[in-house]
């Protein structure tokens, strides 16, 4: 008997874009109400005839392909992540897995029960409590009502909300919903496990009772999983097996830390500013004109992709000077991509015996970033530069040189942290026992 639980062959989607009203748009009607229906109705009757061509012309519609001709293989308790980037196909090819949706070519052939977790209130019906919705998911996944009363307890437990059992579910919040949809999901003992990026949307704790809870039910309970995430710790730690998507298409297939390599070197990002040639610099000054700011590797070349946490990367500037000035300070800011400072660094910050010295001419200065200082998440390096306490030369945020960078990964080695952990930064702080005062 064959281990293979799920076969997927030349899976493809396609989607309708600018489609009429009324138009099968990627396999759904589009109903009229009543109302526009009279109102279509009374402009056609209103409207003058016309013969030519153009009054029962429909444009050509757009199409859009979701995914196109993916095919792999899971076998029975392997836990699968997929991963790439936002519009890659994950979403849809979890609706198609989980039968949300149907594919436009190609089948899907799936062995035993698929419980799935996609979006925050899918499968749930907001005017039934929370009791109410446990027994209606079980009985939509073929579960009897003595099997349910057996899980009942294990469910709310696991997902903590015993006060709000007999509330409405459309009055939980997005966290308390994710918290019961899971807790049902993974406890009716489905054959395949499928989960999208919705467990983001819990806090970290609870984030991390699932990642437990879905390598229990693999390893344990020899079950299927599906897992769909952005934060390549908690896939690098949980799966055994990993897919990359992109524009639709399976691009790699393989173990965890070579399709993550893979992403990460085609996750490219814009790690290196220099000035337009035929432009003149809004920072050329006669003390530091910027001539380049780079991200950059242990080799000194740019990095152009998505950069691990415990990689050693520094941040390179060059830049000219024609005048010299003991005040001046050159160096950058780190923000997140919405715009929280996390600090400053200028070449002055040591005792200034071993301050890099700016001499007339070309100047290259290098900081190398301590390893796993930075979280999972995307962040802007801005080049800054002054004459201490009397001008900027380039300020922060008004129009710097900067450079983005994506981090993604690499946060920690330790088995209890699968995920990014709360908070802007994410360093690893070394731990040691202290002798006891009084035993000496």
């Amino acid at each position: 008997m064959s281990d293979t639980i799920i076969q997927v062959e030349n899976l493809a989607k396609r989607y309708q874009l600018g489609a009429s009203k009324g138009v099968n748009n990627g396999g759904f009607h589009r109903y009229k109400t009543f109302a526009e229906t009279l109102v279509h109705g009374a402009k056609t009757f209103l409207r003058p005839k016309s013969n030519s061509q153009s009054a029962t012309h429909n444009p050509q519609l757009e199409e859009f392909w979701a995914l196109k001709d993916v095919s792999f293989e899971v076998k029975r308790g392997e836990v699968v992540g997929i991963i790439g980037r936002n519009g890659a196909g994950k979403s849809t090819l979890l609706k198609i897995l989980s039968r949300i949706t149907e594919p436009t070519n190609g089948r899907v052939h799936l062995k035993g029960r698929v419980a799935s977790l996609l979006e925050v209130g899918t499968g749930f019906h907001p005017e039934l409590t929370g009791r109410e919705n446990i027994f209606l998911n079980g009985a939509i996944l073929g579960m009897s009502r003595s099997e349910m009363q057996r899980k009942f307890d294990e469910i709310v437990a696991f997902a903590e909300v015993e006060k709000f059992l007999d509330t409405p579910v459309k009055r939980y919040s997005s966290g308390m919903y994710v918290r019961l949809a899971f807790a049902v999901a993974a406890h009716i003992e489905p054959e395949i496990l499928v989960v999208d990026e919705v467990l983001a949307v819990g806090d970290a704790e609870f984030q991390k009772k699932c990642l437990g809870k879905m390598h229990d039910v693999a390893a344990n309970e020899g079950r299927t999983v599906l897992f769909v995430s952005h934060q390549m710790n908690a896939v690098e730690e949980l799966c055994t097996e990993c897919l990359l998507l992109r524009n639709g298409t399976l691009q790699a297939a393989g173990t965890p830390a070579d399709i993550i390599s893979t992403y990460l070197r085609n996750d490219a990002t814009a790690t290196v500013w220099m000035p337009e040639p035929s432009k003149k610099s809004t920072h050329q000054n006669p003390y530091f004109s910027p001539t380049l700011l780079a991200v950059v590797d242990a080799n000194l070349a740019p990095i152009s992709r998505a950069i691990r946490s415990d990689e050693q990367i520094g941040v390179l500037v060059e830049g000219t000077a024609d005048e010299m000035d003991a005040a001046l300070t050159v160096g950058f800011a780190v923000s997140t991509s919405s715009g929280v400072l996390l600090f400053w660094s200028y070449h002055t910050d040591t005792a200034e015996k071993d301050w890099p010295q700016i001499s007339r001419g070309n100047n290259r200065l290098l900081a190398w970033l301590p390893p796993r200082t930075l979280n999972e998440g995307d962040y802007r390096i801005e080049l800054i530069s002054s004459l201490h306490f009397r001008s900027w030369l380039a300020e922060p945020g008004v129009k710097a040189p900067a450079v983005n960078v994506s981090i993604r990964g690499g946060l920690s080695d330790s088995p209890l942290w699968r995920e990014a952990r709360p908070g802007l930064l994410a360093p690893i702080l070394p731990f040691h026992c202290l002798a006891d005062a009084n035993n000496h």
